[in-house]
């Protein structure tokens, strides 16, 4: 049975850790709303631009569709482009994002085909590199900067790009969460190279538009740019998943530390009475003895 000094001991470093974790929470909630807004002010644009997407690859087709559009011919090898956080102490976040990756990476294996890794984020790279530590390839290191924006978004596609002009993969899939709520981050996976050609066209009010200089030349400037939304968009909602998942994360974790000093303490007050009545029974015995 443990003593009175490390009873109290337990207590004030519960509420010293409760302490942490409240400022946390605090933290998380004032940086959310920030965060949140950006995700969902990033969304619209994404969509628009997809949609103009659709409208001009309906009018490409064949060896004059670019090759960010048309692929390689070939879905041999595919690119698994995993964003994680920088930090933890957000939940089962991570962990999501990680089981998202490595069931898709295990449904393209069972087919046939090669699969690497690109990782995003610092907190998905060693359980993903206990299991697929020979096909993690390259990645990006997002700590270096405080809030990672549109530059390093240009810089990751810019690298994809690159890797897929290289003949490095043939196929990448983008695997980030999408940020509902606090309690909600859905981990998704889209393909994100080559640019997937759209279902149906969309038509406002059936207007015939033409284009200059043409369709390929607005094609070729637009398919990277598209890349780097999507990726934006990636970073963006991890940006807010990150910050919903801790705020959640550090308020169960102050929940959990006030119910253990409840518990300590009337352990600690148990312990105590039960001294006191040993000392008087002592002394009563004592006297008597007197």
């Amino acid at each position: 049975m443990a003593s009175l000094k490390e009873l109290k001991g337990r207590i004030n470093s519960v509420k010293s850790t409760q302490k942490i974790t409240k400022a946390k929470q605090m933290v998380a909630a004032a940086k959310l709303r920030k965060a949140q807004a950006a995700a969902e002010a990033g969304r619209p644009y994404a969509e628009r631009l997809a949609a103009v997407m659709a409208s001009l690859a309906t009018k490409v087709s064949g060896d004059s569709a670019p090759r960010l559009l048309a692929g390689t011919g070939s879905d041999e090898r595919h690119l698994l482009v995993v964003v994680n956080t920088d930090k933890g102490l957000c939940g089962g976040l991570n962990a999501n994002l990680v089981k998202a990756a490595k069931v898709k990476a295990r449904e393209l294996i069972a087919a046939g085909k090669s699969v690497e890794f690109y990782l995003v984020g610092k907190k998905g790279r060693a359980p993903i590199r206990r299991d697929y530590a020979k096909e993690i390839t390259g990645g990006f290191d997002t700590s270096v900067v405080r809030n990672p924006g549109f530059e390093e978004a240009e810089n990751i596609a810019e690298e994809l790009v690159s890797m897929f002009e290289a003949g490095k993969f043939d196929v990448a899939h983008l695997i980030y969460p999408i940020f509902r709520s606090a309690l909600v981050q859905d981990p998704t996976a889209q393909q994100l190279i080559p640019v997937p050609a759209p279902k149906s066209a969309t038509a406002d009010s059936g207007a015939v538009v033409e284009y200059e200089p043409g369709e390929e030349e607005i094609l070729e400037a637009l398919l990277p740019r598209y890349v780097k939304t999507q990726i934006f968009g990636a970073l963006l909602e991890i940006a807010a998943s990150e910050q919903g998942a801790s705020m959640t994360a550090m308020d169960n974790a102050t929940r959990n530390a006030g119910e253990l000093i409840q518990k300590l303490t009337i352990q600690y007050n148990r312990s105590r009475q039960a001294a006191i009545t040993t000392e008087l029974v002592e002394i009563i015995a004592g006297a008597e003895a007197l």
